[in-house]
C-alpha cells in the first residue's frame, strides 16, 4: 500500500504515525510512503494564494497520483485540505485521533517570555503565514508587527534562530522575526515542543478548521483500500472534523478567510465554536453551540448559518481576492 505524503519533517512524521497504525491494524501489509515536493513547499516566497491556496500548494500534486492509480492513499493535515469544494473521486478514508490543536509561541533565541509579554508586543516582529493567526495576532498584540513568514515547521524555526529575512514576492523583505507562532501539534511532530514559551487557548486564539487532525484520502471507489483504513478511523476525530468542516462549507470560505473553528465532545453532547474575523482582527463574529454529537454537520451547519446572520458574509467577501489578484 502506497502512501502519498509531503517531504517535510512534519508530514513524514504524520505519515509513520498512519503507517504504524496499519502494520498494527494488519502485519501483513507492505506499507510504502511515497514523497512528494509539492508546489507550496518549491516556492517558499510568494503568498499561497499564487499556487490555489492551501488546496493547491500542498495537495494537488498528491491527489493526482491517487487518481493515477501511483498511490493508494494520502496523508494530509486535516487544515490543508480546502473545505469548501468537491474532491470528485476521492474521500477522506480515515481521520487519527486529534493531537493539541492549539497554537503556540516560539521566540527567538534570547528574548525572553516576560520581555515579550511586559512590551505587549511592541516593537517585535511575528511571523506567520496563516492570515487567522495574523487577525488573532493584531488583536492580541495591537502594538507588534505581523509578518509573512513561509517554510516547512523545522525551517520556519530555523530561520528565526538564524535571524534570517523573509523574502516577498515583490522581491522585497521582511523580518527578521522575533516570534513565531504555530501549531502546537507540528512542533510535537518534529520534536521542537521544548520552543514553546506560550500556548494560546483556543478561547485566545481559535484554531483552524480540522487542526491537530490527520486525515488519510484515497479513491472513493477503492474499497479495498477503503477497507484498511476503517481498520484506523477515530470516532470522535470524525465528529468534530464533520462538525467543523460543515462551517467551511456554508461560509463559502477561501483560503484567504481568517476563518476559525473547534468542536469538543463530551459524552452525547457536542460543542462547536467558530469564527470569522477581518484581516485587521477589528471585526470580529463568534458563536457557540451545542447539539448532539451524532449529528455533527446539523450543528456545524446551524453554527455556519448563524454566522452569516451575524455579518460573516461582508466580512468573507472582502478577503477574497480579485482574479487578477491571486498572483501578487
Amino acid at each position: 500500500m502506497k502512501i502519498g505524503t509531503r517531504k517535510s519533517a512534519m508530514a513524514l512524521a504524520q505519515t509513520e504515525a498512519i503507517a504504524r497504525l496499519l502494520r498494527v491494524a494488519d502485519p501483513t501489509l507492505d506499507v510504502e510512503i511515497v514523497k512528494f515536493e509539492t508546489r507550496g513547499d518549491q516556492d517558499q516566497t510568494s503568498k499561497l494564494l499564487r499556487h490555489g491556496g492551501k488546496g493547491g500548494a500542498f495537495v494537488a500534486e498528491i491527489r493526482e497520483a491517487m487518481r493515477g492509480g501511483e498511490l493508494q492513499a494520502a496523508m494530509h493535515s486535516l487544515k490543508d485540505v480546502p473545505g469548501n469544494e468537491e474532491t470528485p473521486d476521492l474521500i477522506i478514508a480515515a481521520t487519527l485521533p486529534r493531537d493539541a490543536a492549539n497554537d503556540a509561541l516560539v521566540l527567538r533565541p534570547g528574548l525572553s517570555l516576560d520581555v515579550f509579554r511586559a512590551s505587549s508586543g511592541k516593537g517585535f516582529k511575528i511571523g506567520t503565514n496563516a492570515v487567522r493567526r495574523a487577525a488573532y495576532l493584531r488583536r492580541l498584540f495591537p502594538e507588534a508587527t505581523v509578518i509573512h513568514f513561509r517554510g516547512a515547521a523545522d525551517s520556519r524555526v530555523a530561520k528565526l534562530d538564524r535571524g534570517d529575512k523573509q523574502r516577498l514576492p515583490d522581491g522585497g523583505e521582511v523580518g527578521p522575526a522575533d516570534a513565531l507562532v504555530m501549531a502546537r501539534s507540528g512542533l510535537e511532530r518534529i520534536g521542537m515542543a521544548p520552543r514553546i514559551v506560550h500556548d494560546f487557548s483556543v478561547r485566545e486564539m481559535l484554531p483552524a478548521v480540522g487542526q491537530g487532525i490527520v486525515a488519510v484520502e484515497c479513491v472513493e471507489k477503492d474499497w479495498v483500500t477503503r477497507g484498511r483504513l476503517a481498520k484506523i478511523e477515530d470516532v470522535q476525530s470524525r465528529l468534530c472534523a464533520e462538525a467543523e468542516r460543515e462551517v467551511l462549507w456554508v461560509l463559502n470560505g477561501h483560503c484567504n478567510s481568517p476563518i476559525a473553528g473547534h468542536a469538543t465532545l463530551a459524552g452525547n453532547e457536542m460543542t462547536l465554536t467558530a469564527a470569522v474575523l477581518d484581516e485587521a482582527g477589528d471585526r470580529f463574529i463568534e458563536v457557540s453551540l451545542q447539539g448532539a454529537a451524532d449529528r455533527p454537520r446539523e450543528l456545524g451547519r446551524a453554527v455556519g448559518l448563524d454566522l452569516l446572520d451575524k455579518g460573516a458574509a461582508e466580512i468573507i467577501a472582502r478577503t477574497r481576492p480579485e482574479e487578477d489578484s491571486l498572483l501578487a
